[in-house]
């Protein structure tokens, strides 16, 4: 399942992904991952949570990205969620196209049973009228 937290740059997108990550720890049975562009909220993460610094791996493209989340999950068979935030930055999408990269996503949580929470810094208006139904908060 993908489900998207939506809206302008400084709007709080963060904040309410802390708050979900962060609520959800107590009750989830398996690994949560947490990927950001830097470790600037690493001491607002619960403990149990894997804070991950995408750009100490130095992926570049959209295709690395997706193998950069292939290779988390295959050294992990107990990860249940992924909270990306700054997700257009961390998967290199700044003029690329976020409906492939996501569908990719869609079918690796299928395939291996992974939720994936992602901050994107646009306007709900703005997304393809397909992720539109998968938009949780829109600021």
């Amino acid at each position: 399942m993908i489900q998207l937290i939506v809206g302008k740059k400084g709007k709080g997108k963060t904040k309410h992904l802390l708050d979900k990550v962060n609520a959800e720890i107590k009750d989830v049975e398996g690994n949560v991952v947490y990927l950001d562009k830097s470790r600037k909220h690493m001491f607002e993460l619960n403990n149990k949570i894997r804070l991950i610094d995408v750009p100490d791996y130095l992926v570049s493209n959209s295709d690395e990205f997706i193998g950069f989340i292939c290779g988390i999950i295959s050294q992990d068979h107990d990860l249940q969620y992924m909270y990306l935030d700054s997700f257009l930055q961390i998967a290199c999408l700044k003029d690329g196209d976020v409906s492939t990269t996501i569908s990719k996503l869609e079918t690796i949580s299928t395939k291996f049973h992974v939720d994936f929470v992602l901050s994107i810094s646009v306007d709900e208006s703005e997304l393809p009228d397909n992720l539109k139904p998968s938009v949780i908060v829109s600021l």
